[in-house]
């Protein structure tokens, strides 16, 4: 890790997270999945804010570079659909009967 928290807080691309915490990424798995990994390492932020409000800056940074860590990797060994993050994921359409609501009657 390289920067201080205020640094941090001026971050707004998935790129520059990467490098202010010094971790190593995929160009293509960034490209493919940016909002997902985003919003993914939002919530785990939240998380620790909400578990540890005590902590110092520089122990927060440490559980964020973590976080974002995990964040990646659940998009390196899943997809966005199957992780359902964004309520386009989550909805059923309307106009859909799956294979599992069919009978044969």
């Amino acid at each position: 890790m390289t920067g201080n928290f205020e640094e941090f807080q001026q971050i707004v691309d998935a790129e520059d997270y990467f490098k202010f915490f010094d971790l190593p990424y995929e160009q293509t798995v960034v490209n493919v999945n940016r909002l997902h990994i985003l919003s993914q390492f939002s919530k785990y932020i939240q998380e620790i804010d909400e578990k540890n409000p005590d902590l110092n800056q520089s122990d927060k940074l440490a559980q964020y570079h973590a976080a974002l860590e995990k964040a990646y990797q659940v998009f390196i060994e899943s997809t966005p659909q199957q992780e359902k993050l964004f309520k386009v994921f989550k909805k059923k359409p309307k106009n859909v009967v799956t294979l599992t609501e069919l009978t044969s009657d």
